[in-house]
Order: structure tokens, then sequence, then C-alpha cells
């Protein structure tokens, strides 16, 4: 069982997942919390969060999690990226919206990293499936 768990990709690339997760939710998160906290709306801090965090997570998961004989990181892999960041860039902007109308700003800096977290779950599946794939 141990032999299979340390050279499973799943389990390796899960883990190199939540690693750059990680590092790309705190430069999201607080570039999010410093532009709404300087008035900007809600929506556009988080789309400038969320540029900021994908230009890390793109290259980092494409060179390290995903990485393989049968993976790249090209113009197809940037464009499947792409795609798939504007679909949750959507979902995640509508909620951090709703949320902030509903209960207010500090509600919404709270709230995002959870959002996040439920988006990173499509978005591993996404990515070792689909986008980083030749």
């Amino acid at each position: 069982m141990r032999r299979w768990l340390n050279g499973s990709p799943l389990i390796r690339q899960s883990g190199s997942y939540i690693v750059v997760g990680v590092a790309q939710l705190l430069v999201d998160w607080a570039t999010f919390v410093m532009l709404s906290a300087s008035g900007l709306p809600v929506e556009p801090a988080n789309v400038a969060g969320r540029i900021s965090g994908a230009t890390l997570g793109f290259w980092l998961n494409g060179r390290f999690t995903f990485a393989g004989e049968d993976t790249a990181i090209g113009r197809r892999q940037l464009a499947r990226f792409l795609a798939m960041w504007l679909v949750t860039t959507v979902v995640s902007t509508w909620a951090v919206g709703h949320i902030d109308d509903t209960v207010g700003l500090r509600w919404t800096w709270l709230a995002k990293p959870a959002i996040e977290l439920v988006l990173s779950i499509a978005g591993f599946l996404l990515s070792r499936h689909w986008v980083y794939r030749r």
C-alpha cells in the first residue's frame, strides 16, 4: 500500500496542486483584500486577484504539478486554461458580489477562500484531464 501511495501520480499531483493552490490563494486573496479595502468594488477586485493568482498557478502547475510525457505548457494548454479560468472567474465574481451585497465586505473577505476552495476541486480535475494534456 505504501509503495502505491508513494508512486501514485494522483497522490503526487494532489499534493503539488494543494501547495501551488495555497500560494495562488494567498496572492489572489491579498490582492483582492487590498484593492477592495482601498475602495475598488469587489467584482473588479476579484478579477484582479484571480489574474494575479492565475499567472502564478498556470506556470507552476504546468511545470511541476502535471508535468509528464503526455503533458505540455503551450498555446493549446493556455487556451484551455483561459477557458476554465473565465468560467470559474464568473462564478467566483458572482459569489463575492452576492456575499458583499448580502452581508458586507468583511464577510466577503472571509468567504473568498472558501469559494476558491470549492472552485479548485473542479480546477484540479479539469487541469489533470484536459488543460495540460497535449
